[in-house]
């Protein structure tokens, strides 16, 4: 492969994964462009900013940009290397929907040549690199494809998932051990010999598939998890027991590990990624299934507690503390917070006051409800009722004092020194 400086990266998807994925590897020096369908997205990039909060990210990007080793574009170029990290979402029905890769692998084919690697990043069913690969071989049946040519392929084809967590990208992009699966043992050779120019962590190497359910495995694992501790929650509600206290204690069993509850599970990929596995073999993933409804079901729940609390007092103000799917990001992606906020101001209108300071204003899901985008001093001011939905470091700030006159419904449990609300509803399985 070419030297840091001679070679040239296009990075089709310019988003949460994408964008920082190509100023880490312009930051080697490598040539990088940025593909991504919305003009405002690469007019952003083009100068030097970003579209989207992470930490350092504002600063990496500014530097790249202004020495030329990363710029974004609308249409893709030739490159040496194609890295694609486009959405994966599902459908309706919870199957996956994968046409936004096979459309990026359709654009990587007209300027494809003998010589390049192509990698996915993006969560994908197993099986997919391999369509990547048969779509290539069908667009381009002058190139000689793995796994669709007798002898040596002209290209390379794999998958390396990302395995970052938002706040931290950056720092996990390069530190966070990789796992590489090849269409053949060549294909994940050859990606090696590109993450190697800028991951520190471990890079192993294996095949597309298994590297594909590794990715799914990890986060159907932190799903399963996550359900566990919601449903214990629902439990020591039930029974009067601080699960907060109950978590900590149990804890300090040397073998038990148990996550905190919350009012669902959001994101790009935990609460979307078990479903990939439970599209393939549904009579065999009962758990992961029930771990979703689980998960999905909380939602529900909070908003019918937090609905019996305010309908108790008809003429209080409710503060709605975070709409991010986690603590200390602008990412709404699937958030249970802004599928309950969104609830409640459907139901209460202009009672609802929302609190999300990594928003310049409010998602369209609150069109029509009345409800207002406003700071957390002014909530404090202005709300009897505070709801924390996410468990941002400005909330955590706020001292017993200056909440001691609210009536609070902690589902994140930073607040463990106000008194405790109980709820008895029970829980519905999401269908």
């Amino acid at each position: 492969m070419v030297s840091d400086s001679e070679l040239k990266v296009c990075v089709l998807g310019l988003g949460y994964i994408g964008l920082p994925t190509a100023a880490v590897i312009a930051r080697t020096g490598a040539r990088v462009v940025g593909v991504d369908v919305h003009p405002h997205v690469v007019d952003t990039v083009n100068s030097g900013k970003v579209h989207i909060e992470e930490i350092d990210l504002d600063g990496l990007v500014s530097g790249v940009v202004a020495r030329g080793n990363l710029r974004a574009a609308l249409n893709i170029e030739p490159a040496e290397v194609f890295v694609i990290a486009v959405p994966t979402p599902f459908a309706g029905d919870h199957a996956p929907d994968i046409g936004y890769v096979l459309k990026a692998a359709a654009s990587v084919a007209i300027v494809l040549k003998a010589g390049d690697v192509v990698i996915l990043e993006s969560t994908s069913p197993v099986g997919t690199t391999e369509k990547v690969a048969e779509l290539l071989a069908a667009l381009r049946p002058d190139l000689k494809i793995p796994g669709h040519c007798v002898g040596g392929a002209d290209v390379a084809i794999a998958y390396c998932p990302e395995r970052v967590l938002p706040g931290r990208i950056l720092v996990e992009l390069i530190d966070n051990d990789r796992v590489i699966g090849g269409v053949t043992p060549r294909c994940a050779r050859k990606a090696l010999q590109f993450y190697r120019r800028f991951v520190r962590g471990a890079c192993v190497t294996t095949t597309a598939k298994v590297a594909e359910m590794t990715k799914l495995s990890e986060n159907a694992f932190r799903d399963v998890n996550i359900a566990f501790a919601n449903e214990l929650s629902l439990v020591a509600d039930k029974m009067g027991v601080d699960v907060w206290e109950v978590i900590r204690l149990a804890n300090r069993h040397p073998r038990v590990n148990i996550l905190s509850p919350g009012p669902g599970v959001g994101g790009h990929c935990i609460a979307v990624d078990p479903w990939f596995l439970v599209s393939a073999a549904p009579d065999k993933t009962p758990l992961i299934r029930t771990a979703r409804e689980v998960n999905d079901g909380k939602i529900q729940h909070v908003i019918d507690a937090a609905s019996h609390l305010i309908a108790a007092d008809p003429t209080a103000r409710v503060g709605c503390l975070g709409l991010a799917f986690k603590a200390n990001i602008d990412d709404f992606r699937e958030s249970p917070a802004l599928k309950v906020a969104s609830a409640l101001a459907h139901r209460y209108a202009e009672r609802i006051a929302i609190v999300e300071p990594y928003a310049q204003a409010l998602p369209d899901a609150f069109a029509g409800t009345g409800a207002k985008l406003i700071d957390i001093d002014s909530a404090l001011e202005a709300c009897s009722i505070l709801i924390v939905l996410v468990d941002h470091d400005v909330f955590r700030s706020i001292p017993v004092d200056e909440r001691a006159d609210k009536q609070v419904y902690d589902t994140r449990g930073i607040w463990q020194d106000q008194p405790r609300i109980s709820f008895s509803e029970p829980l519905r399985l999401a269908s």
